[in-house]
């Protein structure tokens, strides 16, 4: 009978080694920090080369293909978003859209353990800080807003789970090859009154049939497996530094919130897919040559796909005005701020009415001049 390779991991609190506090991870360090004597505690470091997991072998033996962790979740009933929760936490929020959990309905699920993460390098203070910079330069911002950047509640960090994916693509494609050539136009125009004959060059394009391959290897194409933040925004926080990715150490994550993916690895997929494609459709624009392309068909072979589970950093705060909810994202390593945001068209209309008053002066200035 065939060995059961899955592995079980639990994530709970940590306890400090000088008094038996609570311990919470250090941003930007490799120690986890005591609230009560302020004592650090190292983080072990782990030798670990990142293997990717081979992404058919997982998708038809889900049950030994990799390892899990465990973690109690609860499930945002407003967005959908499905987070972890600390021990002892009676009560909380979503970090996305802020609304109320039910803490009750909590419940212990294992997923797929994370390879590495980039841990926080920000702590909460400097990214509050990045944010609340970003926010005073908005145009029409709210008064309101500002207020809310303060709310400490509304600012969490949150380990957001992605999707990497490595394969060699083989594309064949059928299309037209067009090159521009001249041609002299006669044509009449009205010159001081008088009917004139010219000519112009006019260009034109003659288009010729088009047919070919083109090979491609992606490396690490990063995928968010997050639905509840806007994707525009969350992949302008990149780029991240994967290369300073660390092997997963549950540790890392005392102290922030973990998110259980909302994307499957299945699913990522097809979004890595879209990823590629305008870079593919770029390689047989180029194959195809000439002055213009058009592309007909194209259809690609994805081989040797694998994949790895990682956790990346992200400041999160979620603010409702009149009824809309608005996110704010700063990236956890690099301080980068992206989000939505609301305008005071009491400020707009203002601004409007200030601007009309100074040209009605300047024109009443000028005429009395």
């Amino acid at each position: 009978m065939e060995e059961n390779l899955e592995k079980e991991i639990e994530v709970g609190k940590f306890a400090c080694v000088n008094c038996g506090g609570d311990l919470k991870y250090k941003p930007g360090t490799h120690s986890l920090s005591c609230e009560h004597c302020g004592t650090e505690n190292e983080i072990p470091q782990i030798e670990d080369d990142f293997e990717e997991l081979d992404f058919h072998q997982y998708l038809n033996d889900q049950s030994n293909a990799a390892e899990t962790i465990t973690e109690r979740f609860v499930k945002c009933t407003s967005c959908g978003a499905t987070s972890s929760l600390e021990p002892h936490v009676t009560s909380s929020n979503c970090p996305y859209c802020s609304t109320a959990l039910v803490i009750e309905e909590s419940q212990e699920e294992a997923i797929i353990k994370p390879k590495s993460l980039l841990p926080f390098a920000l702590d909460k203070e400097t990214a509050k800080n990045r944010f609340k910079k970003w926010v005073s330069k908005l145009w029409f911002a709210p008064g309101d807003l500002k207020k809310a950047s303060l709310n400490f509640d509304h600012f969490k960090g949150v380990y957001i789970p992605y999707w990497t994916y490595d394969t060699d693509t083989y594309t064949k494609y059928t299309g037209q090859r067009g090159v521009h050539y001249y041609v002299t136009e006669t044509y009449t125009a009205v010159e001081d009154g008088k009917s004139v004959t010219k000519t112009r060059q006019v260009r034109k394009t003659r288009w010729y049939p088009a047919y070919g391959d083109v090979s491609k290897f992606f490396d690490d194409v990063l995928v968010t497996a997050n639905q509840s933040l806007p994707r525009k925004y969350i992949y302008k926080l990149e780029p991240w530094d994967l290369q300073n990715l660390v092997p997963f150490e549950k540790s890392y994550l005392s102290g922030f919130i973990t998110e259980k993916y909302q994307i499957d690895l299945e699913a990522g997929f097809d979004v890595a897919k879209d990823i590629m494609d305008p870079e593919i459709r770029s390689l047989i624009r180029m194959d195809i040559g000439g002055d213009e392309q058009r592309i007909i068909s194209m259809n690609t072979n994805y081989d040797d796909i694998t994949f790895k589970h990682l956790l990346l950093p992200v400041y999160v705060s979620a603010y409702r005005y009149k009824d809309k909810l608005y996110q704010f994202l700063v990236n956890g390593r690099t301080g980068e701020v992206q989000g939505q945001r609301p305008y005071s068209w009491i400020k707009i209309t203002v601004a409007v009415l200030l601007g009309l008053g100074i040209i009605a002066l300047i024109v009443f200035l000028a005429q009395n001049s």
